[in-house]
C-alpha cells in the first residue's frame, strides 16, 4: 500500500491558530468573551483584545479567580474563553474547574497553551504532563488536543458552537501546518494514512511525528495506519476499533504521561471490545526538564524514531 504524502508550506505554533480562531469567533458572536491571566501575548489573544476591548478581561496572575469569573459570566449567556499556560489552566485551578465549571456544566472554554515538554526551556514546573488525565476525568468535560495551526483554529470555532465545558490544549513550538484541507468535528478522529500492519494513534504534536514514523516503517516494509485523535474525550471508539481489527497492533502516541492519557483511553476501548497488543509512546511517570523541544522529544522518546521503534516492538507481540 502506497504512502499518502502530506506537505506543508510553513511551520507555525498551534497557539497562533487559537489566536486567529478566537478573533474570528469574536467577530461572529457578540456573546464570546475572553479572559486572560497576564499572558495575552503568549496566548495570542491580542487580536481579540484590540477588536473587542469591552469583551476582554485581564484578570492578572489570579487563575482561580479567572475560572470563577468565567463560570459566572456564562449565567448571563456569555461564552467564556479563558487563556493561560496549560499548567496554570488545570493543575493550579482544578478545584475551581471541578466545583464552579464542570459540576454545573458551565459553558466555559478552558484554552491552554505551552502544554507538555515542547514548552522547552521554562522547565518542569511549567511542563504539565498530567493535564489530559485530570481533565478527561471530569464528568461532562470535552477534551481536545490539536496537532497544528489550522486544526487549532477550526477547533476554536467548534468549541464556541459546542454547549458545555471544554478543555482545548495546544502549544508553543512551531510545527508543520498540514491539515488545511481536512475537516474538524469534535469526537471524530481522522484517518490520515491507511495501513495494514500496525495502527499509530496519535494526538497533538505527535501526529506529525507519527506520519514521519510511518515513512520510516514503509522503507522497512511495514505498513502503518495513522489516526489523528484530536478529541481525547469523547473518544472515537469506532475508528480505533475499525483500525485495530484490521492491523492487529496499536501504538498510542502522546506528549503526556502514559498514566491517564490518550493511551489508557485507547487501552480501555481495546480491552472491552477487541483485545489488541498495544505499545505506549508517552512520558514514563516523570516530570520534564529544561531544554529545546527537539532535545526533550529525543530524550523522552516522543519523536518519529521512537514511534517507529515501538511499532516494531508491538508487531512482535501480534498473534
Amino acid at each position: 500500500m502506497g504512502l499518502k504524502e502530506y506537505t506543508f508550506t510553513e511551520k507555525i505554533d498551534t497557539r497562533s491558530g487559537f489566536g486567529v480562531g478566537l478573533a474570528e469567533i469574536g467577530d461572529l458572536n457578540e456573546n464570546v468573551v475572553a479572559l486572560c491571566a497576564d499572558l495575552t501575548g503568549s496566548l495570542k489573544m491580542n487580536a481579540f483584545k484590540d477588536a473587542h476591548p469591552e469583551r476582554f478581561f485581564q484578570i492578572g496572575i489570579a487563575e482561580a479567580n479567572m475560572m470563577g469569573i468565567a463560570a459566572g459570566m456564562t449565567i448571563g449567556g456569555k461564552i467564556s474563553f479563558t487563556g493561560t499556560f496549560a499548567n496554570f489552566s488545570t493543575g493550579r485551578v482544578y478545584d475551581q474547574i471541578r466545583q464552579s465549571i464542570a459540576y454545573s456544566h458551565k459553558n466555559v472554554k478552558i484554552c491552554a497553551s505551552h502544554a507538555g515538554i515542547t514548552l522547552g526551556e521554562d522547565g518542569a514546573t511549567h511542563q504539565i504532563l498530567e493535564d489530559l488525565g485530570l481533565m478527561k476525568m471530569l464528568p461532562g468535560m470535552t477534551v481536545i488536543n490539536t496537532c497544528d495551526f489550522e486544526q487549532t483554529r477550526k477547533a476554536t470555532h467548534a468549541i464556541a458552537a459546542h454547549n458545555g465545558p471544554v478543555y482545548l490544549r495546544f502549544g508553543r513550538p512551531a510545527v508543520p501546518n498540514f491539515t488545511s484541507d481536512l475537516p474538524f468535528e469534535i469526537g471524530k478522529g481522522i484517518l490520515l494514512q491507511e495501513g495494514t500492519d500496525v495502527t499509530l494513534v496519535a494526538t497533538g504534536h505527535l501526529v506529525w511525528e507519527a506520519l514521519e514514523a510511518a515513512k520510516r516503517l514503509h522503507k522497512q516494509g511495514i505498513s502503518a495506519e495513522v489516526i489523528n485523535i484530536h478529541t481525547i474525550k469523547p473518544l472515537d471508539d469506532a475508528l480505533i476499533l475499525q483500525s485495530s481489527k484490521k492491523t492487529g497492533a496499536v501504538v498510542s502516541c502522546e506528549e503526556h504521561n502514559y498514566l491517564g492519557g490518550l493511551g489508557e483511553s485507547v487501552a480501555r476501548v481495546l480491552a472491552e471490545q477487541h483485545p489488541t497488543p498495544q505499545a505506549f509512546v508517552a512520558t514514563q511517570d516523570t516530570f520534564g526538564e529544561s531544554g529545546t523541544p527537539a532535545q526533550l522529544m529525543e530524550k523522552y522518546g516522543l519523536n518519529a524514531a521512537a514511534i517507529a521503534k515501538k511499532a516494531k516492538e508491538v508487531l512482535a507481540k501480534k498473534a
